[in-house]
């Protein structure tokens, strides 16, 4: 009888639990959609560089328009396919090519954002540069800032979200695709914050150990 009623209690209380962890996830899902950005807040600051992350619509025509207007010295294009080169995107995209030779780098290394991150810091400070403006899609943009954050505190980062057209982002409950991706891209937040809180709490640790 005790063994049953202990029974019991341990599923109303995994129940509730569980309940409690979904309230709160819905929470911060509804924090971090609504908080999504919808507009180019600064779209005129001058930047040492300017970084586009592949993988969607528009990000690097954006990258470019910005490197056109005078507004960084290089662009940086991360997580470019090995076999891809400066020339084959300067056809594709039918851009002057003087500017493609001078100004435009491409970065192979990176398979995911934290990836982005790690190899855009690395080119950056052989570059000496102390400010990016980070081009890239704007569901993407939290995740993004936080990796970029991460490995370079001390460079002044400044969002550039495009906006691809299948997501609408504007009313965004209505469109069962563009929730779903919300809240795909909402969940690699959390696991990047977690992972990001981890790292922290080791090197603290290993700090003191030693």
């Amino acid at each position: 009888m005790r063994s049953r009623e202990r029974r019991r209690s341990i599923l109303r209380a995994t129940t509730v639990l569980m309940v409690v962890a979904a309230l709160i996830w819905l929470g911060g899902f509804m924090w971090f959609a609504t908080g999504l950005p919808h507009d180019v807040e600064d779209p005129t600051s001058v930047t040492d560089g300017v970084v586009v992350l592949t993988g969607g619509s528009n990000r690097l025509a954006s990258g470019l328009d910005i490197l056109a207007a005078g507004k960084a010295k290089k662009l940086f294009v991360s997580g470019v396919h090995q076999l891809t080169s400066v020339t084959q995107l300067q056809r594709l995209l039918k851009r002057e090519p003087e500017m493609f030779e001078c100004c435009v780098v491409l970065g192979k290394a990176a398979e995911n954002t934290a990836g982005n991150a790690s190899e855009t810091s690395r080119w950056a400070t052989e570059e000496g540069y102390r400010s990016l403006r980070v081009v890239t899609a704007a569901y993407h943009m939290p995740r993004s800032l936080l990796e970029f954050r991460r490995v370079m505190p001390g460079v002044l980062l400044i969002e550039h979200p495009v906006f691809p057209a299948h997501v609408k982002l504007s009313q965004w409950w209505r469109w069962p695709g563009t929730t779903s991706l919300i809240a795909t891209e909402y969940s690699k937040y959390l696991l990047s914050l977690a992972w990001m809180q981890f790292l922290g709490s080791s090197s603290d640790r290993w700090s003191t150990d030693a």
